[in-house]
């Protein structure tokens, strides 16, 4: 028996057909870079009094199991997640039998969860957060570096700890990452060279639904009204952004990022921009920052195509 150690932890992830059944099959097991998964219930102070001043035992609260799990922008792997979050893609073949695409689009009236095992073999203990839907999803653009996505996940619960994995056997699907040096931003189908640094963000809008219930977990977790938003910071070169801002006519946004016959693209077809300031604040050149947000006019707001060797997600 040995000591826990993140260098040797595993996450394996499978979309589940009964909402809070782990499945016993169709797991995958998945790159990340950091997970906060995983079941808590805090105690309640008692509040009782006429016992002198011997405090009387506390109670358990209710049992939330929300986190975020860190992932690789992995051209194979991405696909597992950017279901949880939008649902199933429609998938098409670029090259047969090599390159296929998929593209996730939001807007879905439901949505499917997964269960997720974090194992930890050293141990051995290996744990299974069930019923987990994919709330928040978030990508920083920068310049150079590794690039990832992070994901804001609720759980119903977590199952007990066990001595082997339950995933069976999962499925290794080869790692391709997407590095920060391959992206590129569009502005209505115009390649941006002014901005230094974006970040994007969608969000399902999750509700809980905390029904009274003796195991103390949620029933579920909706869909809510979807957001999609992020910001642009541009170094000031012209008035080309601003005055797109100052039309108040919505912009289309695209992030891509490419490595080899893969991609990533995601489009928010219809995105605002607020007039900004540009502030001076010493002899170095000036930024513009621009907090966009999504809106739907009739289209998908949010969406992801993905191209890589995987045939259907």
């Amino acid at each position: 028996m040995g000591r826990a150690r993140g260098a040797t932890a595993q996450m394996l992830v499978s979309i589940e057909g009964t909402y809070g059944t782990p499945p016993a099959s169709g797991y995958n097991k998945v790159p990340f870079i950091s997970s906060q998964l995983g079941a808590e219930q805090p105690l309640i102070d008692s509040e009782l009094l006429g016992l002198g001043r011997a405090p009387a035992d506390p109670t358990y609260d209710v049992v939330t199991n929300d986190g975020d799990v860190v992932v690789p922008l992995d051209a194979n792997n991405l696909g597992v997640w950017l279901k949880l979050l939008l649902g199933a893609a429609v998938d098409s073949v670029v090259t047969a039998g090599s390159v296929f695409q998929h593209v996730f689009s939001s807007g879905a009236d439901s949505l499917p969860s997964a269960s997720i095992e974090v194992g930890h073999p050293s141990v051995p203990s290996f744990q299974t957060s069930y019923g987990a839907r994919a709330n928040i999803f978030r990508i920083g653009m920068q310049r150079s570096g590794n690039t990832s996505a992070t994901l804001g996940l609720i759980a119903k619960g977590e199952t007990a700890p066990a001595n082997a994995s339950a995933a069976g056997s999962p499925t290794l699907l080869p790692i391709v990452r997407f590095a920060a040096a391959t992206g590129a931003i569009k502005i209505d189908g115009v390649q941006v060279g002014e901005i230094v640094s974006a970040d994007i963000s969608f969000s399902n809008a999750l509700e809980k639904i905390e029904t009274i219930r003796p195991d103390g977990e949620i029933a579920d977790a909706d869909p809510g009204m979807p957001m999609a938003n992020g910001s642009l910071t541009a170094k000031f070169s012209d008035n080309a952004l601003f005055n797109k801002a100052t039309a108040k006519t919505p912009v289309s946004l695209e992030f891509s990022w490419t490595a080899g016959a893969y991609s990533l693209k995601i489009v928010i077809a219809r995105a605002f921009l607020p007039k900004v300031k540009r502030p001076v604040t010493g002899p170095g050149g000036i930024q513009q920052d621009f907090n966009f947000q999504g809106s739907t006019g009739g289209a998908p707001m949010f969406v992801a195509t993905l191209v890589n060797a995987v045939a259907s997600h």
